[in-house]
């Protein structure tokens, strides 16, 4: 067997694309927010056709509008974790959207406010997290 005929020699594997910590912890963060959403909107489904209200047509579409939402920061975590881009943008619009979500949580005092607290740091978090310049270079390389 010659040098032209042999089998030639397998390819180098690429490194595997790092992750920065900043884009796990973010994407934690969009998945565990979506899976909030989720059960709030699954939460809402189910009690609009248990419990005798007025409104009980705008309790089920409520529920699954939310159920909804709690999808798109789902799809974007999963994103984040291939390395893909377009799962920045609604990661961070769902971060965003803690920050007034947490403000008036915080208005209304009490227990509601301590968990405004956190939602609220936890949207400012992500922001901060998605936003870093690791970040970007890993989804922009």
């Amino acid at each position: 067997m010659t040098a032209e005929t042999s089998v030639p020699a397998a390819a180098p594997a690429a490194a595997p694309a790092s992750r920065p910590l900043a884009l796990l912890f973010g994407a934690a963060l969009s998945a565990a927010e979506g899976a909030a959403l989720a059960a709030w909107g699954i939460y809402m489904s189910v009690a609009g056709l248990v419990e005798d209200t007025r409104n009980q047509g705008l309790n089920e579409f409520g529920g699954f509008v939310i159920l909804l939402l709690g999808v798109l920061p789902l799809f974007a975590a999963w994103g984040l974790l291939r390395l893909r881009r377009w799962g920045r943008s609604p990661s961070v619009l769902v971060h965003t959207l803690c920050l007034p979500v947490g403000y008036f949580m915080l208005q209304t005092g009490g227990a509601m406010a301590a968990l405004g607290v956190l939602v609220a740091l936890a949207g400012l978090v992500g922001v901060v997290a998605l936003l870093t310049p690791r970040v970007t270079e890993a989804l922009y390389r």
